[in-house]
């Protein structure tokens, strides 16, 4: 599902809200200690494990190769 969802993000016109947060880049610093899990890294850890190691974003612009990988992620 997360990966469903990054897809729908990744194809959407720029300046929305959903895509800013999850793409961008948020100002300031980070708390002291352990950092934060980001979406992001999620997506990639996701995509890691059906050997993909490439800009992910670049990957789901590709509407004919993008669903191939969800459906592997998924099994």
């Amino acid at each position: 599902m997360r990966l469903r969802w990054a897809g729908h993000i990744a194809r959407v016109r720029d300046g929305r809200r959903a895509q800013k947060h999850l793409l961008g880049n948020p100002e300031g610093k980070r708390p002291y200690g352990r950092p934060k899990i980001r979406w992001g890294d999620n997506i990639i850890w996701d995509l890691k494990e059906v050997d993909y190691d490439d800009d992910w974003k670049i990957l789901a612009q590709d509407g004919v190769t993008w669903p191939v990988y969800l459906m592997d992620a998924m099994n």
